[in-house]
């Protein structure tokens, strides 16, 4: 079994897989949305303290496995550095004090691997990354062989729900919170403009999106002295709307020119019901499978990380305990 841990973020998760069948054996994760909750986003030093206190009591339950193990996993980028830290810290104890080698897992190989959780893997795949920290088409075609065909110039799909959500005062994390509103509210009360949409490039933005958005609070809170709960559902509607076109039309830019035979959305904002919609009706019209992850294992967490791990493992792919390094932003995938 491989145990394998994810810090990146807000999550504390610890898991253990099963290396020949692939089954989960163990997972658990803690969440530290409430405690973020009152700073309207995640603030990366109470995160990492947090960690410190949440991994020991995780790990407490999986000593019972450690007879077993053959392998310590964790996450190394990218992410928050001072959270990472946390988890690699944690890793490389067990990879001495149990002779095990360590493996350095990539967030993002992690997310693309949720879809596989307890199954084989199907690569390649094009592959829709969606979360607070990225937006990304990735033609994944192996393990070692994944690029990076467009990205976003600024803001992701995920943090722009965060911040919109913030500028309502309706909480953290955004996401839900902003779905959940939408479907009571008209998208089609106001207009907000779709991000490059007279570009022909591939890539994504969304900082003028959320500025036409705060702008248009401004307004209502101008004309209206405030803003009722319809108005907020109506924002949180058209927002939503505009936000899912702006990656329909550059998605419908690639298929256009690459059409693949299997596509995925994965990542935490993957979750968004109405986004999952819209790309199941374009992978449709282009007779392309579509691959989800289970609502579960959209958002961060150790057992996507020990499903990357299984097939490191396969091929000897392991770090020296004083060389695995940390990176908040990775630019490909090796």
């Amino acid at each position: 079994m491989i145990l394998s841990i994810e810090s990146s973020c807000d999550d504390s998760s610890i898991a253990i897989t099963q290396i020949e069948t692939n089954k989960l054996i163990y997972h658990k994760k803690i969440s530290q949305e409430l405690q973020h909750s009152v700073y309207g986003g995640v603030v990366p030093e109470l995160a990492a303290r947090l960690h410190v206190e949440a991994l020991p009591k995780i790990l407490q339950e999986c000593k019972v496995y450690f007879p077993k193990l053959k392998a310590i996993a964790v996450t190394n980028a990218p992410g928050l550095s001072v959270t990472l830290m946390e988890g690699v810290t944690m890793a490389k104890a067990l990879s001495i004090s149990l002779d095990l080698p360590l493996i350095a897992v990539n967030h993002l190989k992690g997310h693309i691997y949720s879809l596989f959780i307890e199954k084989q893997s199907l690569l390649p795949m094009t592959v829709l990354l969606v979360s607070g920290g990225h937006t990304q088409i990735i033609e994944a075609n192996s393990l070692k062989d994944m690029n990076i065909i467009a990205t976003t110039i600024d803001d992701s799909f995920g943090e722009s729900f965060d911040k919109v959500a913030k500028m309502l005062g309706l909480g953290y994390p955004g996401g839900p919170i902003v779905q959940e509103k939408a479907m009571n509210g008209d998208d089609s009360r106001f207009d907000f403009p779709v991000p490059l949409r007279q570009s022909p490039r591939i890539e994504f933005s969304y900082s003028g999106l959320k500025n036409a958005v705060r702008l248009e609070i401004e307004r209502q809170i101008q004309k209206e002295g405030g803003l009722i709960e319809q108005d907020i559902c109506d924002i949180c509607a058209s927002f939503q709307k505009t936000a899912a076109a702006h990656i329909l039309q550059k998605t419908k830019k690639y298929f256009k020119q690459n059409a693949p035979k299997h596509f995925s959305i994965v990542g935490g904002a993957s979750a968004n019901i109405y986004l999952r919609t819209q790309i199941e009706n374009l992978c449709n019209q282009y007779g392309a499978s579509l691959s989800l992850s289970q609502l579960q294992y959209c958002s961060d967490n150790a057992a996507m990380i020990g499903r990357v791990a299984v097939e490191q493992y396969k091929i000897d792919d392991f770090v020296n305990v004083d060389e695995i390094d940390i990176q908040s932003r990775v630019k490909d995938f090796k």
